[in-house]
């Protein structure tokens, strides 16, 4: 190999080789627990923290549990899956069996996101229900609550 091919190819991988770490991400302004966090929420910071989260794709979309301050890198206990279902909110509970469909509105007892079961109440009947938070917000009952 030539002096020149090896010089080109050390450039080459100058050019294309990334850092061996990324740095923690930083909240960018004040973001309220509740909040959903957006791409411009975050920008990278000037050093690896451990146990924070260093890629957009481990933030972006999840739902902050804590108050997180401009600044301060996020850490995974910081975040969660957005809460589909909030407290007191009027949501549609459905029951469904092989040739039933039933919908109706009722009123969550509790927060919920995707997967999580829920008390609920039947607002016509003043019924109380368990049921499991759907990934559409939804509420599915089953008739033996």
């Amino acid at each position: 190999m030539t002096c020149l091919s090896r010089t080109l190819l050390l450039s080459l991988v100058a050019l294309t080789a990334g850092p061996a770490f990324a740095e923690s991400l930083l909240a960018t302004r004040m973001i309220r627990p509740g909040d959903v966090i957006v791409a411009a929420d975050l920008v990278p910071g000037d050093v690896r923290y451990p146990g924070t989260i260093s890629a957009k794709v481990d933030a972006v979309g999840f739902e902050a549990r804590v108050t997180l301050f401009p600044g301060r890198p996020l850490t995974p206990q910081d975040l969660g899956p957005p809460r589909l279902v909030r407290r007191n909110e009027l949501v549609t509970l459905v029951y469904q069996s092989a040739s039933i469909d039933i919908r109706t509105e009722g009123r969550s007892l509790s927060d919920g996101v995707a997967g999580d079961i829920v008390q609920v109440m039947n607002i016509e009947s003043r019924t109380r229900l368990t049921g499991v938070v759907s990934p559409t917000g939804q509420i599915i009952v089953n008739g033996r609550n």
